[in-house]
């Protein structure tokens, strides 16, 4: 295997959507940069691969970044996965992929899992044209993006954690209407995997009833109509 930086996607949930070239990766690779060692070595235990973790995450990824591509540039193989999904995406991954970049060494991404994906396509909102957010910033800037998100015409993909997801569902009530289409998936491709459809204040009410929901969960909002934009015009 070459000399490059391998971005590996990792499952999200269930451990048979790990790829057979993800794996090969992983075992031939000098090393492994992992977001959380123990939980990627549950991963690794489970396929055989004995190849050396050491941590790499938002605390430290910048004081680290650049012995990492000392070694890259010694001609070291290395992988870089995160707990789940793709690095880059909500994940750690960016610094180092982007130190790569500029030095010019080979970057390969391996396609594979990221949790937005499938929760768009089973959302039944529209797909054609969409933007992903991510987590919401907890305090400054949040009352802007939510403007934004009020105001876009495309749907808009967010991730939560179940303990603030009441509160965002009632915000995208707040500043969307409580007629907004809305999609919550959640434990996607793990065994109590369920999406919740409908208006933003009729999924509002089913979690609130339920006292919240649990597990890794994405949140579709659909866009701004054109009667909407029109009755506001």
């Amino acid at each position: 295997m070459a000399a490059a930086l391998y971005v590996v996607p990792t499952p999200v949930g269930n451990l048979d959507d790990m790829t057979f070239r993800a794996i090969a990766v992983l075992k031939e690779a000098d090393l492994i940069l992992a977001e959380d060692t123990r939980t990627t070595g549950k991963l690794t235990a489970h396929f055989g691969i004995e190849t050396p973790k050491q941590s790499f995450h938002m605390h430290n990824e910048h004081k680290v970044v650049q012995r990492y591509i000392g070694q890259l540039q010694g001609g070291a193989t290395i992988a870089l996965v995160s707990d789940a999904g793709t690095p880059g995406i909500s994940d750690p991954g960016f610094l180092l992929i982007r130190a790569a970049a500029e030095a010019g060494i080979e970057i390969i991404t391996l396609p594979g899992a990221t949790a937005f994906v499938p929760a768009l396509v089973s959302s039944g909102l529209p797909c054609d044209t969409f933007y992903f957010e991510g987590f919401l910033p907890p305090k400054k800037g949040r009352q802007s993006k939510l403007l934004q998100i009020a105001e876009s015409t495309s749907t808009v993909i967010l991730y939560e954690s179940p303990h603030k997801i009441i509160k965002t569902l009632g915000q995208i009530v707040e500043f969307c209407g409580s007629d907004r289409p809305v999609a919550l998936s959640r434990e996607i491709s793990k065994k109590f995997e369920e999406t919740l459809r409908g208006a933003a204040g009729e999924v509002l009410a089913q979690v609130e009833q339920r006292g919240g929901v649990k597990g890794e969960i994405v949140l579709i909002i659909g866009g701004k109509t054109k009667q909407e934009r029109k009755e506001k015009g």
